[in-house]
């Protein structure tokens, strides 16, 4: 049974609308998995990129995250200052330091990805696996496509 939403139909129209309200609620959900361990989506972020791709100079790890530089750099020294990252001379080019994860930082990552996977789940519920599949499908195209286009701005 659907009910009727108080929400304004001229913004129930806008995709944009409807994907950053349903994104609160996911948002919602893994913020607070990632607070019981004393982490925001932010430092989720950056390990996760690090456990995906290896170590990362700070400047390629903003670019993957699309984060402001400055502000990646505060979300590092809380993961160093913890022992889940470090930071080292990248070998290639003394001037810039690679990221990595260290042993307790990869640690964590494993726990958190069945966690926060497990939290999504929770705020999708009412769709199927076919239907959260489809989902997950459909904007990863939508975010694909943007980031081709912000990558030709840069």
């Amino acid at each position: 049974m659907t009910t009727r939403s108080p929400r304004p139909p001229s913004l129930l129209a806008q995709p944009s609308y409807l994907a950053s309200q349903v994104s609160k609620y996911g948002r919602r959900h893994l913020e607070s998995v990632l607070a019981e361990r004393g982490l925001v989506l932010g430092h989720e972020a950056v390990l996760s990129a690090l456990d995906d791709f290896g170590a990362l100079s700070q400047q390629q790890l903003a670019d993957s995250l699309d984060f402001d530089k400055s502000n990646l750099v505060a979300r590092i020294d809380d993961l160093e200052h913890r022992g889940l990252v470090a930071r080292t001379k990248d070998p290639a080019d003394r001037r810039r330091n690679k990221v990595e994860l260290t042993p307790a930082g990869q640690k964590l990552v494993d726990e958190l990805q069945t966690a926060a996977l497990e939290s999504q789940r929770g705020f999708l519920d009412m769709l199927s696996q076919a239907e959260q599949r489809t989902l997950v499908s459909l904007l990863r195209r939508v975010l694909d496509a943007n980031d081709a286009d912000r990558g030709r701005e840069q």
